[in-house]
């Protein structure tokens, strides 16, 4: 198969269940609210780091002060983890580290009610228990709030915060005649799928292309979670005897992607690549699979564009 002239590799990237949380940080500015959002998505860039690190985390979209319950600027934050109880640690902790300490700020839940199927509770933790006694549980904005003391005002907070089951782990890789070429298809890649409803892309600031591409475990190091993917690396392709790399390709990044629900992830996957193909210098789109050691979840390339 090939799209505007660019091959997609028949293959199928792994991918495996997670939950998320998404929560919506408001501030008086669009620039606090993405401080605050930047802030709390801090080290979510790859759960390969687990268990010691938090695990993925990213802003999903944008909205305008028409869509917000406090009719102020907000950024759509996506939090993961691989199990409800790393979720309830690590959604408190990215908000009271994150948001709690930048102006102005105020967090609420924005889980579809349908998606619901657990939550994540403030009361108790270390968000309700700053307030040192001088928080209130209010109704505002028509839903119940905790009213907590900041020296700049009240930071409020709902409640609770829903949880759902997603999927992580859902990718594709871009081979291209050059680090130029392949960069800028990875960027217009990652364009074309920010603002989609329900996904964020793994990565740095803003979200981004993994030049660090992963592999599960290790060839030589079989003690690490997860190592360079030898086979994809155009560097070393003359070390490696069954390299991925054609001889017209130097360079690739790994768009990688999370998402509420299957479909939402298959139309990101699909927007990237669709947008990454139009980029001279391009020569293939493929993804990676591991016999079932990442996921049991197989999205399909070609599957994705029938």
């Amino acid at each position: 198969m090939k799209v505007n002239g660019v091959e997609i590799e028949d293959t199928f990237c792994e991918a495996f269940p997670m939950y998320f949380g998404r929560v919506l940080i408001t501030a008086v500015t669009r620039r606090w609210a993405l401080v605050a959002a930047l802030e709390a998505k801090g080290l979510g860039t790859s759960s390969t780091m687990k268990p010691k690190a938090p695990g993925e985390a990213g802003i999903e979209c944008e909205l305008k002060p028409t869509e917000t319950p406090d009719g102020r600027p907000g950024q759509i934050l996506l939090i993961g983890e691989p199990t409800v109880e790393e979720l309830e640690y690590y959604l408190i902790a990215r908000i009271r580290k994150g948001v709690v300490p930048v102006p102005t700020t105020a967090t609420f839940d924005a889980m579809p009610k349908d998606m619901i199927i657990d939550y994540v509770k403030v009361e108790g933790t270390p968000i309700q228990l700053f307030g040192d006694g001088y928080e209130e549980l209010v109704n505002i904005y028509g839903r119940d709030v905790y009213k907590i003391p900041r020296m700049d005002g009240f930071y409020y907070i709902d409640t609770k915060f829903g949880i759902t089951k997603g999927i992580g782990g859902g990718h594709f890789f871009i081979l291209a005649e050059s680090q130029a070429a392949a960069l800028l298809a990875a960027e217009v890649a990652v364009n074309a799928i920010e603002g989609l409803p329900f996904v964020f892309v793994v990565g740095a600031y803003g979200g981004g292309p993994a030049a660090s591409g992963t592999k599960v475990g290790g060839k030589n190091y079989k003690k690490v979670i997860a190592t360079t993917n030898h086979l994809y690396c155009p560097c070393i392709a003359n070390r490696v005897p069954d390299t991925r790399i054609p001889p017209d390709v130097q360079c690739v990044y790994e768009i990688c992607i999370d998402g509420l629900t299957l479909d939402a992830l298959k139309s990101a996957i699909k927007e990237g690549i669709k947008a990454a193909v139009r980029v001279h210098g391009v020569k293939k789109i493929t993804a990676a699979n591991y016999g079932g050691k990442l996921g049991e979840i197989q999205i399909r390339l070609h599957e994705i564009f029938k």
